[in-house]
């Protein structure tokens, strides 16, 4: 995760585009003084790693610290390292659930459908969300939470479609966290009984790791990626509830069998639903809107068990 790939999120900020109010979104919150981070998202600079080296560096002196090193080959350091890399990341996600849940709690009260898309970069999030704008705006409102490293280029097009919409850059950060989805509607305020697009950074790694409370997780799956995508990233489309094949529109022009790559994404999540679209033409764009109701009814009557 991220902390061993190198994500920073460093210099994340939030951007009302209708008001263009800006503000700086700060680190994941401390979980007992020990997860600081000089980032956006607690990954980074940890002030319990760095203090501890250099405590144990003055408990024990040079001569002895080094004489340790020379004696067990390193072999402890190391596996204390890593021992507690594994901690800090699997505090990091803690804290992020804890925030997730919250959302999740704030939007269900609320009746808010949020789908947290996600898809390498160049899938066609963006694309695919301005069809949606342009079509479903007179029959639901519609609000928009975008994220990426920097640039509000796709925010702008979302409220040139007509949604309300945060931009959230993430600085060097590889994706959105809870923490970032938390002031996001704050600013944003979505309405009750609305629908609630999160498009994540293009990435399909780390996404799969961070709930954000929302009510789905839905992979932008292009023509264009080449039929092994699900194998080669399973964590991201086993914890998806719905694949969007999308670019239907250029298989007449590509060597890309949507069989085989059906098979692969079931091979790795049997019970996830398919849908197959274009969002330039428009083709098998209902099924995706069919799919959306039925989520928004189920949503509406889990308000009222």
């Amino acid at each position: 995760m991220c902390t061993s790939c190198g994500c920073q999120g460093q210099g994340t900020t939030m951007t009302n585009l209708q008001t263009g109010a800006r503000a700086e979104i700060a680190a994941l919150p401390e979980h007992d003084g020990v997860a600081h981070s000089h980032g956006s998202h607690g990954h980074g600079h940890f002030h319990g790693e760095h203090h501890h080296a250099d405590d144990e560096h003055h408990a024990h002196g040079h001569d002895h610290s080094h004489a340790h090193a020379r004696d067990r080959g390193g072999h402890d350091h190391a596996h204390e390292h890593s021992h507690h890399r594994v901690d800090l990341e699997t505090r990091i996600l803690a804290k992020n659930d804890a925030i997730a849940a919250k959302c999740r709690a704030w939007l269900a009260g609320r009746e808010i459908v949020a789908l947290n898309l996600v898809s390498s970069p160049g899938a066609g999030k963006t694309t695919l969300l301005e069809r949606v704008i342009a079509d479903l705006s007179g029959e639901l409102p519609l609000f928009v939470i975008e994220g990426d490293q920097a640039t509000s280029n796709d925010g702008e097009r979302i409220r040139a479609a007509g949604a309300p919409v945060v931009q959230v850059n993430t600085g060097t950060g590889c994706h959105l966290d809870a923490e970032m989805i938390a002031r996001a509607l704050s600013e944003l305020k979505p309405s009750v009984g609305s629908l609630l697009f999160i498009e994540n950074v293009g990435n399909l790694v780390c996404p799969a790791l961070f709930d954000l409370g929302e009510h789905a997780k839905a992979v932008i799956f292009s023509t264009t990626e080449g039929e092994d995508k699900p194998l080669k990233y399973p964590h991201m489309f086993s914890a998806a509830k719905l694949v969007i094949f999308n670019k239907i529109d250029l298989l007449p022009h590509l060597d890309f069998s949507v069989e085989r790559a059906r098979e692969n994404i079931l091979r790795v999540n049997p019970d996830v639903e398919i849908v197959e679209v274009s969002a330039k033409t428009g083709a098998g764009m209902q099924t995706l809107y069919d799919w959306i109701r039925a989520q928004r009814t189920a949503v509406k009557e889990q308000a009222l068990v």
